[in-house]
């Protein structure tokens, strides 16, 4: 059987407004649809539905993220737009915040408004 499905993701946000802002204007996504249940953002070829919820409780582990061709090109960009990359003392990351896994991909890890960590990926065969 030939897979002909496309994949939604789904990230959790209590606070649409910022939301809205974060993934259209920090990120450029295209909006494609903002109802009282969801904003639906167009991500390339891939849909990315955040779900408005009354509570939220971010989970400790990445939800989404992207594979990137030049990770400190996309880093400097998202900075100058006022996104933080996160460090973790049990990664040894460099000035941008990258760790580089042990077969060579480059990760780079930052959060949404709502606390919803993202990252982005620079695979060695990019």
């Amino acid at each position: 059987m030939k897979n002909t499905r496309q994949p939604v993701s789904f990230i959790a946000t209590d606070n649409p407004d910022e939301a809205r802002t974060f993934f259209a204007d920090v990120l450029g996504l295209e909006l494609c649809e903002a109802t009282p249940f969801a904003l639906v953002f167009v991500d390339g070829g891939h849909v990315l539905r955040v779900q408005i919820v009354s509570e939220l409780q971010p989970v400790g582990y990445t939800v989404h993220g992207w594979k990137v061709a030049d990770i400190a090109h996309d880093i400097e960009e998202l900075t100058s737009k006022g996104v933080r990359f996160q460090r973790f003392d049990q990664l040894t990351q460099d000035a941008l915040g990258v760790w580089t896994t042990p077969d060579g991909n480059k990760i780079a890890w930052f959060s949404d408004p709502s606390g919803n960590t993202l990252s982005l990926t620079e695979y060695t065969d990019a």
